[in-house]
């Protein structure tokens, strides 16, 4: 499962050459894997620089209040924005940490003020930016 998390597209002859096993043995093994649900998928990783994304910043998130179902639309809503990469619910003094991309600063600065601000009870704190190489 190693190699395969390392290369996704490691063909069968060579995932089996590197585990020291033939051919058929390792098909059926990675198959079960799949089967089972070891292996949910195959993903490409995407270069954030080439695709235009010079800022990848983690935004948290908190509620001024957790009444009714506003964390539970504000994560539908955040499942549809394409800036947000990934959406974690923490505990502590914010509840949610968002992983975020932008083209420039700038951008981030208009992503914050213009998309997640208004977002239904939502309070976006000072981001941890880091620039892509």
């Amino acid at each position: 499962m190693s190699l395969l998390q390392k290369d996704g597209r490691l063909s069968n002859a060579k995932l089996a050459e590197q585990v020291a096993l033939s051919e058929t043995p390792c098909w059926r093994r990675l198959k079960r894997l799949e089967a089972d649900g070891y292996i949910e998928g195959y993903q490409a990783v995407l270069s954030r620089k080439k695709l235009g994304y010079g800022v990848l910043a983690f935004v948290q998130v908190g509620f001024g209040s957790h009444i009714g179902d506003a964390p539970l639309r504000f994560e539908e809503q955040v499942q549809a924005i394409p800036e947000v990469l990934s959406c974690h619910n923490l505990t502590g003094e914010c509840d949610y940490l968002l992983q975020v991309v932008a083209e420039d600063l700038e951008a981030f600065g208009v992503f914050v003020r213009d998309v997640l601000r208004e977002l239904p009870g939502c309070r976006p704190s000072a981001p941890a930016c880091r620039c892509a190489k």
